[in-house]
């Protein structure tokens, strides 16, 4: 009797899982999509329609926004997006109007004087709110660059 490898026996369930959240993921993709473009381009008005009131955004320096904060850092230039490249991404969803989105993403961001291209893992929420998915938190950190040994 042939046994059935225990991580084949769970990719049945999360295929169906994955095929009747299809939908759900090409909005949050095209959400998210429309979120690097407003933190590569930044626009007051369509930062503010893309974030959450309740936005949380934990950058990986530790340095902790609101909305209204990181809306003026990227408006105001104190913080720049130069490039944003998801390696990565991927969505689950844990509750009603609830999505996580975790991943791998190199940017390249420049603060004040300070220019740095990194690459982050992070944890992304996203929040159905009034018919329209909201960025409602972040949080990364960087991964540490490959030794050369």
């Amino acid at each position: 009797m042939s046994r059935i490898p225990p991580l084949l026996f769970l990719a049945a369930p999360l295929a169906h899982i994955q095929a009747a959240d299809a939908p759900l993921v090409a909005a949050l993709a095209a959400a998210d999509d429309a979120r690097i473009g407003a933190l590569l381009n930044p626009s007051e008005s369509a930062l503010l329609a893309i974030f959450s009131d309740d936005l949380r955004y934990g950058h990986a320096n530790g340095v902790i926004e609101t909305k209204g904060s990181f809306v003026e850092s990227l408006t105001q230039g104190k913080i720049r997006y130069l490039a944003y490249e998801n390696e990565e991404r991927n969505f689950t969803f844990p509750a009603p109007q609830i999505a996580l989105m975790t991943g791998r993403t190199r940017v390249k961001v420049r603060s004040g004087a300070a220019e740095n291209d990194v690459t982050l893992l992070y944890l992304g929420v996203w929040r159905l709110e009034g018919g329209q998915w909201r960025f409602l938190a972040w949080q990364s950190s960087r991964v540490a660059p490959a030794s050369g040994r």
